[in-house]
C-alpha cells in the first residue's frame, strides 16, 4: 500500500503537479521533491485506531481548502482512511477480510474485532460514495461490487515493478546466504509477513508443515522468516522448544527483503486472506518461485502451467507439506518454470500503473463540491 501511494505521489510530482500528502509516515526520500507537500498526523500510541478520525479530519480539511483554491484538484483516499467522495484507491476490503485470532490474548481479540467492525462501516460509505474506485486485483474489484458498488466505477490496476526487482546473480546470492549463514548448496524457503497476534499471513500454517518435514530425515531446507510483531518472541520460544533454532531463522522486522529473496529458493505464502500480494510479486519479479493461496490478488496473475504452486486451503498443512517435498524434488524446474511470469511482472513498472490511474481518473467526473 505504501509503495503504491509512494510510485502515484512520485509520478506526479515528476511531472510538475503539485501534491498534498496527508498521512502519519513518509518517506523523507520521497519529500526532496519540491511538488510534494505532506501534512503529518499523530497516531496516538502508534495506534490506527485512535488515530483515524485525526487522519480523516485532517484530509477533508486539506482537501477542501485546496479544492476552494482550485476546483479541477483530485482527490485520493484508501478505503476507509477518509469519506472523500472522489477517487477511492482499495488496497484491501476488511468485508472480505475475516477475523483470524485464535489464541491471542483477550484485550487484543477484543481491539481487533472493534477496529474490524468499524473499518467495515467505515470502508461501505467511503467505497458507495465514492466516483472512482480503483482495485488493485480483479478480486479486490469483485468484493468493493458486492458492497451494491455499481461496477462501472471500479477498475482494476494492477501494480508495477521497480528496476531494481531482477533475477538474482550468483554474486549478490552469495553475499545474501553469507549474511544469513547459510550454505551456498543449502535450499531455503522464505516466509516474509507479519507475526503478530492476528494470524491472516498463514505462518502458523507454514510452521504446522515445518515440524511434519523436519521429522523426515532427508529434508534439508532452512527457512527464512522475515516480519515483527507482538507474537514474534512467542515464535522464537517454540521454534526453540522444537529444537529448531539452527534451521529456522527468525530475523525479525527487516528493512532489506530483498536480501532475503536473494538468499532463497522459494517463498510461501500460505495467507488466509490478500487483496493483491506485493511480497510475492517483488519475489517472481526476482526469478523466485511462490506457493501462495489460491485467493490471494496475486494469484490471479499466475498462468495455467502454475496453478500446482496455488494453494487452495491455507489451513491444509498436508497438502502445504505435499507441495513443498514436490517443489524439493523438483526445484530446478521451478526456476525455470517462473521465467515468463517473471518477465511478464517486471514489464509494468509503477509508472505505467500511475500512468494507468491517471488515464481513468482523467475519464471520470471530478468533485465540484467540497465535503464536510
Amino acid at each position: 500500500m505504501d509503495a503504491a501511494n509512494a510510485a502515484l505521489a512520485s509520478y506526479l510530482a515528476e511531472r510538475g503537479t503539485p501534491v498534498h500528502l496527508v498521512g502519519h509516515l513518509f518517506d523523507e526520500q520521497l519529500l526532496k521533491n519540491p511538488a510534494l507537500t505532506a501534512y503529518r498526523v499523530a497516531r496516538p500510541l502508534g495506534s490506527d485506531l485512535l488515530g483515524h478520525r485525526s487522519l480523516e479530519r485532517r484530509g477533508w480539511a486539506v482537501a477542501n481548502r485546496i479544492l476552494r483554491s482550485n476546483s479541477e484538484t483530485r482527490v485520493v483516499v484508501n478505503g476507509g482512511n477518509c469519506n472523500f467522495s472522489d477517487i477511492n484507491w482499495a488496497h484491501a476490503v476488511h468485508r472480505a477480510w475475516a477475523v483470524s485470532d485464535e489464541g491471542a490474548p483477550v484485550s487484543f481479540r477484543i481491539k481487533h474485532r472493534l477496529e474490524k467492525y468499524l473499518n467495515r462501516q467505515r470502508e461501505r460509505r467511503a467505497f458507495t460514495s465514492a466516483r472512482v474506485i480503483l482495485a488493485n486485483s480483479n478480486r479486490t474489484r469483485d468484493e468493493i461490487i458486492r458492497l451494491g458498488v455499481p461496477p462501472n466505477r471500479v477498475h482494476t490496476v494492477y501494480l508495477g515493478a521497480e528496476p531494481r526487482w531482477r533475477a538474482i546473480d550468483d554474486r549478490v546470492r552469495a553475499a545474501a546466504r553469507d549474511s544469513f549463514r547459510i550454505a551456498l548448496d543449502r535450499p531455503a524457503i522464505a516466509f516474509i509477513g507479519a507475526l503478530g497476534h492476528d494470524r491472516n499471513k498463514g505462518f502458523d500454517t507454514l510452521w504446522q508443515a515445518w515440524q511434519k518435514l523436519s521429522a523426515i530425515v532427508n529434508w534439508d531446507v532452512d527457512l527464512l522468516v522475515a516480519g515483527g510483531g507482538r507474537a514474534l518472541d512467542s515464535w522464537r520460544q517454540r521454534v526453540s522448544d522444537a529444537g529448531l533454532g539452527q534451521r529456522v531463522h527468525l530475523l525479525g522486522h527487516i528493512a532489506t527483503v530483498s536480501q532475503v529473496l536473494a538468499a532463497a529458493d522459494l517463498l510461501v505464502s500460505p495467507v488466509r486472506y490478500e487483496a493483491y500480494g506485493l511480497n510475492v510479486h517483488e519475489a517472481l519479479c526476482c526469478g523466485v518461485p511462490a506457493i501462495v493461496t489460491a485467493t490471494a490478488g496475486i494469484a490471479e496473475r499466475f498462468p495455467a502451467t502454475l496453478q500446482d504452486w496455488l494453494i487452495p486451503n491455507p489451513n491444509d498443512v498436508e497438502d502445504l507439506v505435499r507441495r513443498l517435498l514436490l517443489w524439493r524434488t523438483s526445484r530446478a524446474s521451478w526456476k525455470e518454470h517462473v521465467r515468463p511470469l517473471m518477465h511478464e511482472l517486471r514489464a509494468r513498472s509503477w509508472e505505467q500503473m500511475a500512468a494507468e490511474i491517471v488515464a481513468i481518473v482523467s475519464d471520470a467526473p471530478s468533485s465540484k463540491v467540497a465535503c464536510a
